[in-house]
């Protein structure tokens, strides 16, 4: 969530920012503003609630040159603080109007400071969190804390930094400093863009990647000063800390609509890339390899428990995971919402291995659970779509997803890199465990490169799964059924449907249906099943054309995805979308497509922003 933007160096730092607060908007914000050093010496800021184009209009009223400089920031704030009005929206500043903050996250002790901060006779003007720190770091550059950072910017920020609880971003300007910008960071994204003659923050490389490929990753708990000239990184305590670049591996145009109509269809037609990229370079000298592996085969060898813990669409990822690494290895496997793992008190040791899926890296409730597992001496194995990423760095072992950037806020063909890097997480295990030969994982292997093809075949029959989509946008409600690896695929189904159009859409295990939910059936009601192969999985494939025949019977209409050449299954489907023949444990890469699809299009056609649903953000970085 939060979209964070600052510039130091030769440019019109408002263009900058806005630029980078556009390629931002995916992450999902409810107003934005900016903050500039004028070269007049003040410190300009605007703000305006709502999207970024009611921003625009309001610096076209007051007029851009207003807030001409070359030093600034930007944001979209996501509320958490106070309703999503003109006064909450960031930036925000201290009474005299020389400091400017913008911020991610929460800060969970804000209550006592600003009692505090009342009780000195500072007067607050937003319900926000944010604006304590405005006031405390004025407070500190003037002296009248009692601390000893007074006319330092840097040492100001890091002390008030030592006072807070929780996890944030913090960017922080000073009129007396109109040359640079200092920022922190606890638990929620910052990276910083290294150019030529001119440096960059930002919550996701997007928002600088056309000017400068070339970015550090910042650490846990570090301060960071910019100017134009360079940059300087140091621990909450001053210390001076080293930090690590990387070259951001692709260009501007991955993160553009590149024709389509909106991000979200260009993301699941590039999804066969994606899972190319996911698996290349994962299989070497016949043996599966992660990319950064710090736990050797014997420590694999010793897991005799496994937990998956994630959220959302990573969360039905880890589930599909279970049947493979269970299947594969012979080892329990758990699947568990982050948001709970670490509150029931789970039993970990040395010898469980936790996997953490996590599109972003950054997601709160999964870098709490990754933090719960490490301190009860549990490995942890990463599995994320962003280099540099927080999980990955506390992890033990890290498989990236290189699946590129995701804008579309619901996730698609991350979902889809996240099911093959866990499937060869499952194989990494089943190889230093020896459950599987080395010919074995080397099919297995191959069964998942054949993938990429397979969902491409799926993308050239999307037309039929578009057309149906646009039949049932008048429906009130949608139900999934699935059974064994379907069932997840169902809960995904639902969750797109909920995400994007707004709907009452559930999934359930179809051998449930007699236990409740066959109540809902009515006359009518869209429910689409997710058939397994009449050849892999044959008593279930016969279990679950008797429960479509019961919901049929109930006046429900069928929408059927099966297996091409099933046609034990068209008798009792209003509509049969077929996709291609795979292995078992492989089919959600190709069923999952068609209800991606099926929940953009009755999206649309119901009038919304499949790219940026109500109320959702791309990276959920509080809990």
């Amino acid at each position: 969530m939060c979209g964070i933007v600052g510039y130091v160096g030769h440019r019109p730092a408002l263009d900058v920012i806005l630029d980078g607060l556009r390629r931002l908007e995916y992450r999902g914000y409810d107003s934005a503003g900016v903050a500039v050093l004028t070269g007049t010496g003040e410190l300009a800021v605007q703000r305006k609630a709502g999207r970024l184009a009611n921003l625009e209009a309001r610096l076209d009223e007051v007029g851009r040159d207003s807030l001409g400089g070359t030093a600034g920031m930007g944001h979209t704030r996501w509320a958490t603080h106070g309703p999503p009005v003109d006064r909450n929206s960031h930036p925000h500043r201290d009474t005299t109007g020389r400091v400017a903050v913008v911020h991610n996250g929460i800060i969970e002790n804000f209550a006592a400071l600003r009692a505090e901060l009342e009780a000195a006779g500072v007067e607050l003007t937003s319900d926000t969190d944010t604006e304590t720190v405005a006031h405390l770091v004025a407070r500190a550059y003037d002296g009248v804390d009692g601390g000893d950072t007074a006319g330092d910017l840097p040492a100001c920020l890091r002390r008030v930094c030592r006072r807070l609880d929780g996890a944030f971003t913090l960017v922080v300007a000073h009129l007396a400093e109109p040359d640079r910008i200092v920022a922190a960071r606890r638990s929620s994204p910052l990276v910083v863009g290294v150019g030529d003659g001119e440096m960059f923050l930002a919550s996701d490389v997007a928002a600088f990647i056309e000017h400068t490929r070339e970015a550090v990753e910042l650490g846990q708990d570090e301060v960071v000063t910019i100017t134009r000239d360079g940059y300087q990184v140091t621990d909450f305590a001053g210390a001076d800390r080293v930090v690590r670049g990387f070259t951001v591996d692709w260009d501007l145009s991955a993160a553009e609509k590149g024709g389509h109509e909106y991000f979200m269809l260009k993301e699941i037609e590039e999804q066969p890339d994606a899972l190319a990229n996911t698996l290349r370079g994962h299989f070497v000298d016949g043996r599966i390899v992660l990319d950064e592996q710090r736990l050797s085969d014997q420590d694999l060898r010793e897991v005799d428990k496994v937990f998956v813990v994630a959220c959302g669409s990573a969360y039905h990822s880890g589930m599909l995971a279970k049947y493979a690494i269970e299947h594969w290895c012979r080892l329990p496997v758990e699947v568990e919402l982050a948001s709970e793992f670490r509150y029931r008190d789970p039993v970990l040791d040395r010898d469980t291995l936790v996997v953490a899926v996590s599109q972003s890296g950054e997601t709160a409730d999964t870098l709490e659970a990754v933090r719960h597992a490490r301190e009860q001496k549990a490995r942890v194995l990463a599995v994320c779509n962003t280099n540099g990423a927080q999980i990955p760095r506390e992890s033990d072992a890290v498989l990236y997803t290189h699946a590129g950037p995701e804008i579309g806020v619901a996730s698609t063909k991350a979902f889809l890199a996240q099911v093959a890097a866990n499937y060869l997480v499952g194989l990494a295990l089943a190889q230093a465990r020896g459950t599987k030969y080395p010919d074995e994982v080397a099919r297995e292997f191959h069964e998942l490169a054949a993938m990429p093809r397979a969902v491409e075949q799926v993308l050239g029959t999307i037309d039929a799964a578009r057309s149906l989509g646009r039949a049932l946008a008048d429906s009130k409600a949608v139900l999934f059924l699935g059974r064994h690896v379907g069932y997840p695929v169902a809960l995904e189904g639902a969750l797109k449907l909920k995400e994007l159009a707004y709907m009452h859409a559930e999934g359930f295990a179809a051998g449930e249906l007699k236990h409740g939910p066959i109540a809902l059936i009515e006359e009518g009601l869209p429910v689409v099943v997710v058939m397994p192969s009449p050849k892999g999985r044959a008593v279930l494939h016969s279990k679950l054309v008797s429960n479509i025949s019961e919901i049929q019977a109930r006046g429900a209409r069928t929408i059927v995805i099966a297996e091409e050449g099933d046609e034990t299954v068209r008798p009792f489907a209003d509509a049969l979308i077929e996709v291609p023949a795979v292995p078992t444990l492989l089919q959600p890469l190709v069923s999952t497509v068609p209800l991606q699809v099926l929940a953009a299009e009755i999206a649309r056609t119901r009038g919304y922003d499949v790219d940026k649903p109500r109320n959702l953000a791309k990276s959920v970085t509080v809990e």
